[in-house]
């Protein structure tokens, strides 16, 4: 080969790597690199949202009717906007919950978790879902002493336990770096409703919970109090997967169109409506009752419960506030029994005597069974039951006059959390003038049918409770 050719062919060689690099840089420019998929796709394409959720009453736990609690309604409500499965991973206490978020197959990680400064520069939080305040809670019976404290001052020398990893343990030890002296026990062994048990039995002095899980366990331990708040407003958020800012950005698109489709406010009135409601001498009664009264019936609740498809403890708790579950209770109207029916009702259901229990709590079921029927079809969900109690109280006529009042002043008639703003409106004369029922004392059926779903949420938990020790002692 002469000089010549081998210079062209080294030439050549030459340029055809020059044009293959500078192609192939041409194809991999930074603007023209492959996506990498989003979590939220991830998620989407596997069709499953792993969540860890706490095991508490204000957030998740299995009921009469199965898996419960503000915060895994709420979740599931958004795996079902996604069209995914929900994959639950429980945690015991708060410190746990944290401990198990770090776990990279883990989305979302519920449990009752607040913003505050420290956590904002550890976790990525999704969008703010409930507003809550830290309490300070001690035993009722320090109330009329010299003990109970009124201020951060007043915690000196009283015993006082909270959560490790919890926002309430942030809040004591910045307190101590303030200078105030306070002998506080921080523990991983017990969840805050484990702290508040403690504190209602006096094993110890105090707690801190925040606002809403205060509220909630106030009916299963009357005997804790609130002393004072020790912190301000606080949002309370999902700690979220660190590669998540589609998920949040898709969270926020989510939660803007539940709360403007009004289905937050019916879920918070579910949950925390009935808490309103709380008080200690009728509740130490209730108690008190569930052990001495309603042995004697609950036989009869859970047959006739059992015929007409009502939950026994629903029937339970509707004579309860009937008649405190007095078979011979009378009232200055007439009507009579465990189930307080009127003659009329009673000759209308075939009940020959109505101090009869049997008798009166089938008779009365079967009229509530009537009255789910008689509401209105466009009336979905649990909202039928509650518009059903109401009308077994007030009369199914002024259910539908409500109706009728919360479309004209541009409310939701569908709802309850809506017609309970309108029933006390049927006692003013500028509304009721116009109504076909007329005048009502529409407050009562709102008190009534929050005072039934308090019962029943503490009969319940009682249930679960004995089941618990029963499991147990047979281990």
């Amino acid at each position: 080969m002469n000089k010549i050719a081998l210079t062209l062919l080294i030439a050549f060689f030459a340029s055809s790597f020059f044009t293959f690099g500078w192609l192939s840089h041409s194809a991999y420019m930074p603007g023209k690199r492959i996506k990498k998929p989003s979590l939220l796709s991830k998620i989407k394409k596997a069709k499953v949202l792993n969540v860890v959720l706490l095991n508490s009453p204000s957030t998740y736990y299995i009921g009469t009717e199965g898996k419960q609690g503000f915060e895994y309604d709420l979740l599931k409500s958004y795996a079902e906007y996604l069209h995914v499965d929900l994959n639950i991973t429980t945690a015991h206490t708060v410190n746990e919950a944290i401990e198990l978020s770090k776990n990279p197959s883990i989305h979302i990680t519920s449990a009752s978790l607040a913003k505050t400064p420290h956590r904002e520069m550890v976790f990525h939080f999704g969008p703010s879902y409930f507003e809550v305040q830290e309490q300070v809670i001690c035993h009722r019976g320090m109330l009329h002493t010299a003990k109970f404290p009124r201020d951060v001052e007043d915690l000196e020398g009283l015993s006082i336990t909270v959560g490790t990893g919890t926002s309430y343990s942030e809040s004591i030890k910045n307190l101590q770096n303030d200078g105030f002296d306070i002998n506080a026990t921080f523990t991983d062994d017990y969840s805050t409703e484990e702290l508040l048990s403690q504190v209602s039995k006096h094993q110890i002095d105090c707690t801190i919970a925040d606002s809403n899980v205060y509220a909630i366990n106030l009916r299963y331990f009357p005997e804790i109090a609130l002393a004072f708040a020790v912190s301000g407003r606080e949002q309370l958020a999902w700690v979220l997967h660190p590669d998540a800012k589609e998920l949040e950005a898709d969270m926020y698109t989510w939660l803007n169109g539940f709360n403007q489709s009004g289905s937050m406010a019916q879920l918070k009135d579910h949950y925390y409506s009935y808490v309103l409601f709380f008080d200690y001498y009728n509740t130490k009664m209730f108690y008190k009752r569930v052990k001495s009264r309603l042995p004697k019936y609950e036989k009869y609740f859970k047959e006739a419960g059992g015929k007409y498809k009502i939950p026994w403890t629903l029937l339970a708790s509707i004579s309860y506030q009937e008649s405190h579950w007095n078979p011979k209770a009378k009232s200055f109207t007439g009507v009579k029994g465990l189930m307080m029916l009127t003659r009329h009702t009673a000759k209308l259901l075939g009940v020959t005597n109505r101090l009869d229990p049997r008798q009166s709590i089938f008779g009365g079921t079967r009229h509530i069974r009537q009255m789910i029927l008689n509401v209105p079809r466009d009336v979905k969900g649990e909202n039928r039951l509650k518009f059903a109690l109401a009308a077994y109280n007030i009369g199914m006529g002024h259910i539908y006059d409500a109706q009728k009042l919360a479309k004209k002043i541009g409310l939701n008639q569908n709802v309850w959390s809506d017609l309970k703003v309108v029933l006390p409106l049927l006692s003013q004369k500028k509304y009721y003038k116009y109504l076909k029922y007329g005048y009502a004392r529409g407050e009562e059926p709102v008190k009534y049918v929050e005072a039934i779903y308090n019962y029943r949420n503490i009969l319940e938990n009682n249930i679960e409770e004995i089941q618990k020790k029963e499991k147990k002692s047979s281990n």
